[in-house]
């Protein structure tokens, strides 16, 4: 790598003051790489890809599982990386604030932070704690290094709560608090998107591409400035993968390999 963090971090900044770019989720340091062999200009992780490849659910990996992973994501390539830090592994702001300070010194350029509690009975956290919660992070990482990008996650669209009304507030006050960019999975329509993209009076908004008819076109028409694609990635990878092992062990077949990328570009590739 040639790219110093601070080189990376202006980079990643640079890509959200104007236009619309694609952050794709890699979930290990090959799929990094080769999401920059593409041409991309900056990756996401992806908790629920990381946690697949370990064989564990999504949200049942550990801060320092999630660090380690950070760690090697960052070193791979000289693309800027945004974390997927889930809740922050914290349900008060100290706890927050002591996680993303660890993530911040990663090397990553950008860490999110959601106000999902990842608990049934109460799925979002109240509306104070989760703003609080996002002071905290701010303060965190600008101990570290503030140059590092904060991205607050509003997850009520995720769990039944599709309430545009509060979700706006939410993401409004998320800004107010020291997020620089806003995020809602979930928000998928042109009226919803668009409100929101107005009422962040020109604070970047994230979009995850939550429908396969979406266009990179169209949502920056709609004025996203960045568009996350989550554990898609890898739901695709692991869909060739069951397909392929599925055959073998149903019908004693290989025919699922003739789709296989060659290994001798992968070894070009990865060799390079």
């Amino acid at each position: 790598m040639t790219l110093s963090p601070a080189e990376k971090h202006a980079n990643f900044r640079k890509l959200h003051a104007a236009g619309c770019f694609v952050l794709p989720n890699p979930w290990d340091v090959g799929s990094a790489r080769y999401l920059a062999h593409c041409g991309f200009k900056a990756l996401a992780s992806t908790s629920a890809g990381y946690a697949w490849s370990t064989g564990r659910p999504d949200n049942k990996v550990t801060a320092d599982d999630v660090i380690e992973h950070l760690v090697q994501l960052s070193a791979a390539t000289d693309l800027p990386v945004n974390a997927d830090f889930e809740n922050g592994f914290a349900d008060d702001p100290a706890g927050v604030a002591a996680h993303v300070a660890r993530a911040a010194a990663s090397g990553i350029s950008g860490l999110s932070i959601e106000n999902s509690t990842g608990r049934a009975d109460a799925p979002l956290y109240d509306d104070m704690l989760a703003v609080e919660r996002i002071k905290a992070a701010r303060a965190a990482i600008d101990g570290v290094d503030p140059a590092i990008m904060l991205v607050a996650r509003c997850e009520g669209y995720l769990h039944g709560e599709r309430d545009l009304k509060k979700t706006t507030a939410r993401l409004v006050a998320f800004a107010e608090a020291g997020a620089d960019c806003l995020y809602a999975p979930g928000v998928a329509s042109d009226e919803e998107i668009t409100t929101l993209v107005k009422a962040l009076g020109g604070k970047p908004l994230n979009v995850l591409t939550v429908q396969p008819t979406m266009t990179v076109q169209h949502l920056a028409s709609l004025g996203v400035r960045r568009i996350s694609v989550g554990g898609a990635l890898a739901r695709v990878a692991w869909a060739g993968f069951i397909g392929a092992a599925q055959e073998i062990a149903g019908q004693g077949t290989f025919t699922s390999f003739a789709n296989g990328a060659k290994g001798g570009e992968l070894n070009k590739l990865f060799g390079s």
